[in-house]
């Protein structure tokens, strides 16, 4: 069984390195096998956490708060559930939070999550709801003991005016009692370092754990880029292009890629690394494998 009642703010804290997972609620039956292969082929590996995302508007609800529960009775993995203001009112919000604490789960991500309509549409409001992140993170607190994460943006927010107002933000949710953050997928390290400049600028001296993900299929990613309203840097593409009509070399490489960002960011002192692994497990395990903290 795991350590439920660990809080991954104090976790952080302490100083080891951390290597965490990201997974998705499944659509259906199959996705659901898949999931749970991939979770068992990770457990051995003995991350610090495990997060479950929550769909825009609330959608996967009921499947996120299962899943954290499940994970949380029936494996050693210590998990944590994302939630998000969208869609939801407060008495809502407290319920959702209530159900988390007895399935056993301690630990929340405070989002405020993509627009119905998805990034970069217009977002809505949810009458008797909160409006932003920070509001979450000070509502959860208010009604809970639970330990408290946000999202953090190496290149800023899609929809900040400017790298000083997306680290604002960060401000207000570390000062609404935020412990640690979780960034955005890092495309270059230098962005990552940047963002921990400018938030230890500003008196944000939480951890901040950067986000990985992989390059396994160059459309895909050069479309998840674009969402999240950034380019594939430039060095990236000069190393992916040439092979983009060979899918194994284009995985093999950004498998490469991302292992090497993985080392920098360790080196230089990042708190661990938080693979967003697509509810898929191999790749994850070859960088983990490869990893130069390993050698």
């Amino acid at each position: 069984m795991s350590e439920g009642s660990a809080r991954i703010g104090d976790l952080l804290r302490l100083g080891g390195r951390s290597f965490s997972f990201e997974f998705f609620p499944p659509k259906d039956e199959a996705g659901e096998e898949v999931l749970w292969r991939s979770i068992s082929e990770l457990e051995p590996l003995r991350p610090t956490f495990v997060s479950v995302t929550y769909g825009a508007g609330g959608t996967t609800r009921d499947r996120t708060v299962a899943i954290t529960g499940r994970i949380a009775r029936e494996t050693s993995m210590l998990p944590m559930a994302h939630l998000t203001c969208g869609g939801h009112t407060t008495d809502e919000l407290a319920r959702i939070l209530q159900s988390l604490i007895d399935s056993g789960v301690r630990n929340v991500l405070a989002l405020r999550g993509d627009p119905p309509g998805g990034p970069g549409t217009e977002w809505v409001s949810t009458e008797g709801g909160v409006e932003y992140a920070s509001d979450l993170v000070a509502f959860i607190r208010q009604v809970s003991d639970l330990s408290v994460g946000v999202a953090a943006f190496p290149e800023g927010h899609r929809d900040a005016a400017s790298l000083d107002d997306d680290v604002a933000v960060l401000k207000a949710k570390y000062d609404a009692g935020a412990e640690f953050a979780v960034t955005e997928m890092v495309l270059r390290a230098s962005d990552y370092f940047g963002l921990v400049e400018r938030a230890s600028a500003v008196g944000v001296d939480f951890p901040i754990v950067p986000g990985i993900m992989p390059i396994l299929n160059f459309d895909s990613m050069a479309k998840m880029v674009e969402l999240s309203g950034r380019e594939i840097p430039d060095e990236v593409m000069a190393r992916l292009e040439p092979l983009k009509d060979d899918p194994a070399a284009v995985r093999a490489e950004g498998i490469a890629i991302a292992t090497e960002l993985c080392d920098i960011l360790l080196e230089h002192g990042a708190p661990g690394l938080h693979f967003y692994t697509l509810n898929r497990s191999k790749a994850t395990r070859e960088i983990y494998a490869a990893l130069s903290v390993h050698a």
